[in-house]
């Protein structure tokens, strides 16, 4: 059974990271996010579920607006092509639909199999927003309480230049 946002809170408080969560209708990509979250403050950001040719599973977070080039991403990365996990996979592993990947879906990867990829320009911001397990809701957190949040899930993470490949 994947973990619920009533689990999500739970760790965060655990962890004593403060969130803010909004809560707006669903929404499935970046352009219907930016209707009903623009005015929120910070980074607005997306999460691509990956795999790679040999069956690697990776998370990349991104702010919402950087071009990600899935060829020179999967060369830097040394695993060759990456294309996008399909939706049954996703369930399995971050617990989450297409439209609610999210960074918190780490909490459902108990094998830790998923590898964390984060955007430099993404981590400058003062807060970051995702989706809390759901696409019916935001949450901010600041970037620091976003690597805690990984580490605790058990996973490492890395920060790539997006900008630069």
């Amino acid at each position: 059974m994947p973990a619920t946002r009533a689990d999500l809170d739970a760790l965060f408080a655990s962890l004593g990271i403060a969130t803010t969560t909004h809560e707006h209708p669903a929404v499935f990509t970046v352009e219907e996010a930016r209707a009903h979250c623009a005015h929120l403050p910070g980074g607005h950001c997306k999460s691509l579920f990956l795999k790679d040719k040999k069956g690697g599973l990776w998370l990349v977070v991104a702010r919402d607006d950087a071009r990600v080039d899935l060829k020179a991403l999967g060369r830097r990365l040394g695993v060759g092509n990456v294309s996008f996990g399909k939706a049954e996979l996703l369930a399995e592993v971050l617990g989450v639909i297409p439209g609610a990947v999210t960074p918190f879906g780490l909490i459902n990867d108990r094998a830790g199999t998923v590898r964390v990829v984060l955007d430099k320009a993404m981590m400058a911001a003062d807060l970051l927003n995702y989706h809390p397990l759901t696409n019916e809701a935001t949450t901010a957190i600041r970037p620091v309480d976003l690597v805690r949040f990984i580490a605790a899930t058990g996973h490492e993470h890395q920060v790539l230049d997006l900008d630069a490949l």
